[in-house]
C-alpha cells in the first residue's frame, strides 16, 4: 500500500541569473562555491497529513525560506502521511537525494520513536543536518459539556470516562496522554489517526471528549472553536525557561501548564520519575519540535545559504509578526545551535525508556516493541 501524497506548489517571486562571464573570472575556490546554487525547486517532505501542527508550521516556514533565499526557489510541500510519520521519514532517509533540492520536515512523532528505538524506524537523525528548528507550545482542550473552566473540567473527567483521539501510543500525543494520566483523569486512547487534524475531526464530531493540537493548529482550526463556545481550553503544555523550568506559554498566558495542575497536586515534585519522563519528552518533542533538515551529505554551501538565510527570519518584523499570528511567539533557533540543542534532545537513558515502555502496557495493554 503507497501512503497517500498531497503536493502544494509554492511560486518563485524571482529567477537567478547566472552571468557564465563573471563566473570564468572568479578565483577556483569561488567558482566551486558559486556551482553549489541553491536549485530551481525545493522539495519538502512533510511526513503528516494535512491541517496538522506540522503541515501548518512547514507551509508557514516554506513562504518565508522562499522569499530569505536570494534566488527564491520554487518551494514543493510534499505531504507523505502513515505511521505516526514514520512511514514518511523512512522513505525520505532512503530515498533523499543530497544535491540540496530535498528536505524533511519532522516533529515529536517523528523524534519519539527514535528514542524509543522503535524497531519501525528505519531512519537516523545523526544522518542529517538541521537548517532550523522551532519550539512550539500546545493546547488540551474540551467538550462544553464537561464545565466552562479547568477545574470544573478535571472534576468531570475524573469521574466521567471519555476517548481521546491519538495517531500512535508513542508519537506526539504521548507526553499529552501522559499529562492525563498523572492528573487521574479518565481519558481512554483511541489510537489510528493520521494526523493530529483528523484527531481534532474526531472531537468536532463529538466521538472524542477531549483534544490536543500544537499552537500552529489551535490557532488556525480551534480558536474558532473555542469563539463558538464548541471547545473549552483546559491547560497548555506550557513552554521551556533558559533554566530548563517548564512555564506559562506566553501565546496562553492565562491558561495553567499541565506542570502548574500536576505540582499542585500533594505529594507530587519535579523529582517524580513520571514527571521527569514528562519533562524529557517535552523537552525533545515541544522545546524544539520543528525542524527542517536536510542529508548530511548535501554540499556545505548550500547548508551554509539555507542557513544564513534562516537566520534573517528573526531579524524580521514581517515574520515575527506572521509567525506569532499563526506559529505562536517562539524563536526560532538555526544552524549549528540547534544541531547541538537536537543531539542533547534526542538522547533517553535506559531506564527511562524502559519506564516509558512499561507504564504503557500496564496501563494501556500497549506492547511497544524496541530493537
Amino acid at each position: 500500500m503507497h501512503a497517500k501524497r498531497t503536493q502544494t506548489f509554492f511560486p518563485r517571486v524571482g529567477r537567478r541569473c547566472v552571468l557564465a562571464l563573471a563566473a570564468a573570472l572568479l578565483p577556483l575556490g569561488a567558482q566551486a562555491a558559486e556551482s553549489a546554487t541553491v536549485p530551481d525547486t525545493l522539495e519538502w517532505t512533510v511526513p503528516f497529513g494535512v491541517g496538522g501542527g506540522t503541515d501548518v508550521w512547514a507551509r508557514f516556514m516554506s513562504h518565508w525560506m522562499g522569499e530569505a533565499l536570494p534566488s527564491h526557489p520554487t518551494i514543493v510541500i510534499d505531504n507523505v502521511p502513515g505511521g505516526g510519520s514514520i512511514t514518511g521519514t523512512n522513505l525520505f532517509y532512503a530515498r533523499a537525494d543530497d544535491d540540496g533540492s530535498q528536505m524533511l520536515v519532522t516533529s515529536a512523532s517523528t523524534q519519539f520513536p527514535a528514542m524509543l528505538d522503535d524497531p519501525r524506524v528505519r531512519y537516523d537523525y545523526a544522518k542529517w543536518t538541521p537548517i532550523i528548528a522551532a519550539p512550539t507550545g500546545g493546547v488540551v482542550y474540551a467538550q462544553p459539556g464537561y464545565g466552562k473552566d479547568t477545574d470544573t473540567i478535571l472534576a468531570a473527567l475524573r469521574e466521567s470516562p471519555t476517548k481521546f483521539a491519538m495517531q500512535t501510543p508513542t508519537g506526539l500525543e504521548m507526553p499529552v496522554l501522559l499529562a492525563f494520566d498523572l492528573l487521574g483523569l479518565k481519558v481512554e486512547p483511541v489510537f489510528g489517526m493520521r494526523s493530529r487534524g483528523e484527531g481534532r475531526l474526531a472531537f468536532e464530531r463529538g466521538e472524542a471528549g477531549v483534544d490536543f493540537q500544537t499552537t500552529s493548529a489551535y490557532f488556525s482550526n480551534v480558536a474558532p472553536l473555542v469563539e463558538a463556545g464548541k471547545a473549552v481550553p483546559l491547560f497548555s503544555l506550557g513552554v521551556m525557561n533558559a533554566d530548563n523550568v517548564i512555564e506559562r506559554d506566553p501565546a496562553f498566558p492565562d491558561l495553567p501548564t499541565f506542570s502548574e495542575l500536576y505540582l499542585a497536586q500533594p505529594g507530587h515534585s519535579r523529582d517524580d520519575t513520571a514527571y521527569q519522563v514528562f519533562h524529557k519528552f517535552f523537552a525533545s518533542g515541544y522545546a524544539l519540535q520543528k525542524l527542517l533538515l536536510v542529508p548530511k551529505d548535501t554540499p556545505p554551501a548550500l547548508i551554509k545559504a539555507y542557513r544564513q538565510a534562516a537566520a534573517t527570519l528573526p531579524k524580521r518584523e514581517d515574520f515575527l509578526t506572521a509567525a506569532r499570528n499563526q506559529v505562536g511567539p517562539y524563536t526560532p533557533v538555526v544552524g549549528e545551535v540547534a544541531a547541538k540543542q537536537l543531539e542533547s534532545a534526542m538522547q533517553l537513558s535506559d531506564a527511562r525508556r524502559q519506564w516509558v515502555i512499561d507504564w504503557l502496557k500496564s496501563r494501556y495493554g500497549v506492547r511497544v516493541a524496541t530493537r
